[in-house]
């Protein structure tokens, strides 16, 4: 049986695995050691699980792969950035990010829970893709364990963050985030505390409320990038369906019922979305449940007509939000001299 038709084992619940395992006459502490090797140790094979018989090992070689994603390219960033394109086992291209803050102790992976994307907005180089599919749980693990190897060679230093802000809309992939974030949390995974993961929508109500109704852990934010509807349905498709007044009801209700933090992206553009009327509408959504905004420098993206907002223009701005009583950072652009923006460098050859 070749790889392309062998089964990835880590599709098996660990019930699957001890069923499979009795029929091939093996006691049952086999599947506890053939799931730690792949949620604990992040085994790349079958064929590192050294506590297995040979025998074992050769017979699960015969029907099962483990369909890990490798390095294809990376590119390093004078202010500390790594950004890695990662090869899947079907030759798709997917980016994650090592954000280091060595002062602050906060060393950040941001992860993609797609190729592509079906959102299109307008100011992001992967809403130029097309939305292939959604990545397996397995593969957005391995996200956080090859960057978190990078982490410690480079730094000496293991991952403390994780946020789901790369290619994708994470609320698009629900199943196989909300599995991935499982084994990223779990005492028999990777046993992060959710409290350290972010996951970010572009703005989906009815899954905000389903995150909220499913009693999740982690924090959200919302890429909200303008503070009325007609601005963002500019930006946005997604929010012509999906308009403010409707992500507030969300939001709140996710809130009153998980009491997790909410947090808004919001990227500036030039005169479009940095004055200070928009502070004020901005400030309007900000008291309804507690929130923190982040100010993000935007990437330029080739072809997009959006320009980067002006540092005098940023700081009015974010002074304005905090007058008005908004907890407010600006989060000043990372690894500008590499191609920092999400899906530039999944997009090249």
């Amino acid at each position: 049986m070749d790889s392309t038709s062998k089964y990835d084992l880590r599709k098996l619940s660990i019930d699957d695995l001890t069923q499979i395992l009795a029929g091939m006459g093996e006691p049952k502490f086999r599947a506890k050691q053939i799931y730690q090797w792949m949620w604990e140790k992040g085994a790349n094979s079958i064929d590192e699980m050294t506590n297995l018989s040979k025998s074992l090992r050769e017979k699960l070689n015969e029907v099962y792969i483990i369909n890990t994603i490798s390095l294809d390219k990376a590119q390093f960033s004078d202010d500390g950035t790594i950004k890695s394109r990662f090869k899947l086992f079907d030759d798709k291209m997917v980016e994650s990010v090592l954000i280091p803050v060595p002062y602050d102790n906060r060393f950040t992976v941001c992860v993609s829970s797609q190729v592509g994307c079906s959102l299109t907005c307008s100011f992001c180089a992967t809403g130029k893709m097309k939305r292939v599919r959604n990545l397996e749980p397995g593969e957005i693990y391995d996200q956080v364990v090859e960057v978190n190897k990078q982490s410690l060679e480079k730094f000496d230093k293991p991952l403390t963050n994780i946020v789901y802000m790369g290619m994708g809309e994470p609320l698009l992939a629900y199943k196989n985030v909300l599995e991935s974030i499982e084994h990223i949390t779990s005492p028999s995974g990777l046993g992060m505390s959710p409290r350290r993961i972010t996951v970010s929508t572009a703005g989906i109500a009815k899954m905000i409320r389903k995150l909220a109704d499913d009693g999740v852990r982690f924090n959200l934010a919302l890429s909200l990038h303008a503070a009325d509807d007609t601005k963002r349905n500019e930006i946005m498709p997604i929010n012509e369906q999906n308009n403010l007044a409707t992500l507030m009801d969300a939001l709140d209700y996710f809130y009153q019922k998980t009491r997790n933090r909410i947090s808004y992206e919001y990227i500036t553009f030039q005169q479009f979305n940095d004055s200070i009327e928009d502070a004020d509408l901005l400030a309007k959504l900000c008291h309804r449940f507690p929130v923190k905004v982040n100010i993000i420098e935007y990437n330029p993206v080739e072809g997009v007509e959006l320009t980067k907002s002006e540092k005098k223009r940023i700081d009015a701005f974010a002074a304005r939000l905090v007058q008005k009583g908004v907890m407010a950072t600006v989060r000043r652009s990372r690894g500008k001299d590499i191609d920092a923006a999400c899906g530039q460098l999944a997009n090249k050859d």
